[in-house]
């Protein structure tokens, strides 16, 4: 996996914002809400929410650990590049991004749906 390239696909995303939290992080968020994190800088790692039945499949990789308080809500950090390739990376950052947008309000879907035509 490369963590550029997996900065790139959150980038894709409709309707994503960047913002820097916690002083050295990068954040990626669909209707204000978080769907992905990484070090500001040359990433070294990357955090981002899977489905519950994906959560202990993952973290049992090698490379993939919990992510540091954001477990207990199904968020994992790749800490190895070479825990996934690019187009495993990608899926899950997608999915990620759905999982998010789909918890959000159906106005403010609507929104970034209209923003994104």
């Amino acid at each position: 996996m490369n963590f550029d390239s997996a900065i790139a696909v959150c980038r894709s995303c409709p309707g994503v914002t960047e913002d820097t939290k916690w002083g050295n992080d990068l954040v990626f968020s669909v209707g204000g809400k978080m769907f992905a994190i990484t070090n500001l800088g040359e990433a070294t790692g990357i955090s981002f929410k899977v489905e519950d039945e994906r959560f202990l499949e993952l973290t049992d990789r090698k490379g993939i650990i919990p992510a540091p308080y954001l477990a207990r809500a199904k968020w994992v950090y790749v800490e190895d590049a070479q825990a996934l390739n690019d187009e495993e990376a990608a899926q899950l950052l997608r999915r990620s991004y759905e999982l998010v947008f789909g918890k959000l309000t159906k106005k403010v879907q609507r929104e970034i749906d209209g923003n994104a035509a």
